[in-house]
């Protein structure tokens, strides 16, 4: 005998809202990867890219209201 039942048929408050949500805003699957894609989905930099943004990055105080002495 298990100590723990499965709820096959149970569903959180979150998943219906979203659910809902979805059925009530077609569209809306394809508009969340357009915009994962601006942000996200990047084609990856080249070596030489990843050297000239390192190089011209600039160092910041720890403590930037920090007067300097």
């Amino acid at each position: 005998m298990s100590l723990f039942k499965k709820h096959v048929n149970y569903e959180s408050d979150h998943t219906k809202f979203i659910k809902e949500l979805k059925e009530k805003t077609p569209g809306m699957d394809e508009r969340q990867l357009v915009g994962r894609s601006l942000l996200w989905d990047k084609a990856p930099l080249s070596l030489d890219e990843q050297r000239r943004i390192a190089e011209s990055r600039l160092r910041q105080n720890a403590y930037p209201y920090q007067t300097k002495v």
